[in-house]
């Protein structure tokens, strides 16, 4: 299946020394990770408070405990391994093709299967800080702690991510802007392109080969010289780096 779109996948690819790959959820979500906002993702679930309340600043602030508790269970999948995906992004990244990684997904999938340059707009689950002290805490002392995790000077501890109402880090959008700005290929995948500020980051982009690859249509209208809806695990395992 997608013979004809893999194939003018891979000439892009050949013809390209500087690619840039802007993902989303549905990178992931083919490592068992549940994403926000697909018919069965975590939108569309029923809880209490809705998740978009849940993983705000102000909610993480007043109710850390229902953070906390939503968090561990929806959003820190410890146990996923990288897909066909993150392992051929890491090998053009290795073969010279691929110059970085600008991520939404907060799993560190793509640092797990070897890529190197990764710019995460919004986070990690593996970095965690205590708000008092600044102390670092990995995701598995996190997944583990019950209730709220504390640092050992007392302090609550905050995972790394980038909540609502909270604005993304600056170095990390200088980082995502200046490879996209500079690359000749870039391409999309896994993502609705909905998640403002991140899917206005594209715009910089004014390289040869703009590439989209999601289940779905992408909800921001984009020039793709070459559009594929299917999973991106499929179409990248059948490419050469």
């Amino acid at each position: 299946m997608y013979e004809k779109e893999k194939e003018q996948l891979q000439k892009i690819i050949d013809d390209s020394s500087r690619i840039v790959f802007f993902g989303g959820a549905g990178v992931s979500t083919e490592s068992g990770i549940p994403d926000f906002r697909s018919a069965d993702g975590i939108y569309h679930q029923k809880y209490t408070y809705s998740p978009e309340q849940v993983v705000s600043h102000s909610f993480f602030m007043r109710y850390p405990e229902a953070f906390y508790e939503f968090y561990k269970e929806k959003m820190m999948c410890l146990d996923a391994k990288p897909n066909p995906a993150h392992m051929k992004l890491a090998e053009l990244e290795k073969a010279g093709k691929l110059t970085a990684v600008v991520t939404q997904n907060i799993d560190g999938l793509h640092q797990a299967a070897g890529s190197r340059t990764v710019y995460e707009l919004h986070g990690s689950i593996h970095r965690n800080y205590c708000m008092e002290c600044g102390k670092f805490y990995d995701a598995q002392y996190v997944k583990n702690s019950e209730g709220v995790p504390r640092c050992e000077c007392g302090g609550m501890i905050k995972p790394d991510v980038v909540l609502y109402e909270e604005g993304l880090d600056q170095k990390t959008i200088q980082g995502a802007v200046q490879a996209i700005a500079s690359a000749d290929t870039l391409i999309i995948g896994g993502t609705s392109l909905v998640v403002y500020p991140a899917a206005g980051f594209i715009d910089y982009f004014h390289g040869k080969h703009l590439v989209v690859i999601n289940k779905s249509a992408t909800g921001k209208a984009v020039r793709a010289e070459l559009s594929i809806n299917a999973p991106i695990g499929e179409i990248m395992a059948g490419i050469e780096a």
